[in-house]
């Protein structure tokens, strides 16, 4: 089977690309690579974003919150696939990634953003983490291989649309 190399990238690097990253590496299971960066790097992870990867038994050591000018250099590892998880860092201008990795918006409310209770908020984290834990089983589940590139492409963009549940529990697309 094929190995792959996935970023996440969000403005502050701070929680939805974390978390994807982290998610992504343990359900990847050697097949997928995942990294996470930020167009703005915070410089801190969300302590709410670790307690729900704790709470989910990932591993937490070695997240950190990173420019991603890390990785469009020479020495950077090579991507296939380059995710945006939010709609800010999905407008900005990015750097050319070496190779010719695909690229999609997987676009998802910012749970660091929502206001209430310490529960309000931690179900927000717990939501973002369910969103990106069902978009990853579809990406894993893609027959890329026999996939050609264009239909790969939309196939990724499709997981960016596809239902989730919005931080107030309601159902939505997702842009």
């Amino acid at each position: 089977m094929a190995h792959y190399n996935v970023l996440f990238l969000c403005t502050g690097n701070s929680a939805r690309s974390i978390i994807a990253e982290a998610l992504l590496n343990r359900m990847g299971n050697g097949r997928f690579t995942a990294y996470s960066a930020g167009s703005m790097a915070t410089g801190t992870v969300n302590p709410l974003a670790l307690q729900v990867l704790e709470r989910m038994d990932l591993p937490t050591e070695g997240l950190y919150s990173k420019n991603w000018d890390v990785f469009a250099g020479d020495d950077a590892p090579a991507m296939d696939f380059i995710f945006t998880v939010c709609d800010q860092a999905a407008a900005e201008p990015c750097p050319v990634w070496p190779g010719q990795p695909m690229t999609a918006h997987w676009g998802l409310p910012d749970p660091a953003a929502v206001e209430g209770t310490e529960e309000e908020r931690l179900r927000a984290f717990r939501d973002t983490a369910a969103a990106l834990r069902r978009r990853l089983g579809l990406l894993m589940n893609l027959p890329m291989e026999s996939l050609d590139r264009l239909k790969l492409a939309h196939a990724l963009e499709d997981i960016g649309h596809s239902q989730e549940t919005d931080h107030d529990g309601s159902d939505r697309a997702v842009d």
